[in-house]
């Protein structure tokens, strides 16, 4: 099960998309290009497959695939470094959610 909030990270690309709710995910990808290596990250960690359904609706399927406290920060400052904004030595956090939820401000 998802645990909300969630960062969408798109293959090849340093920035990360805020999701705090599956309504915001799937406005999000109606207006992106997404591909199967885009990867959504959830407040634990477990990263997830963007798939479209039969009745084109927008699903995550589990992959095996969990990130840590120090992958996410490491992804949180790629993400900060290309938007320019924050100095990344002052990037800490204590969980995975606690990071992902600093993307909401």
């Amino acid at each position: 099960m998802i645990t909300w909030p969630c960062v969408l990270k798109l293959d090849g690309d340093d920035e990360l998309v805020y999701l705090d709710s599956p309504k915001k995910l799937n406005i999000e990808c109606q207006a992106l290009i997404w591909g199967e290596d885009d990867v959504v990250i959830d407040a634990k960690g477990q990263c997830y497959a963007l798939q479209a359904s039969t009745d084109h609706s927008l699903e995550l399927r589990p992959l095996p695939q969990t990130l840590n406290l120090q992958e996410v920060t490491t992804l949180i400052q790629k993400h900060e470094f290309s938007q320019a904004q924050t100095c990344l030595i002052k990037i800490h956090f204590s969980s995975v959610q606690q990071a992902i939820e600093a993307l909401s401000h």
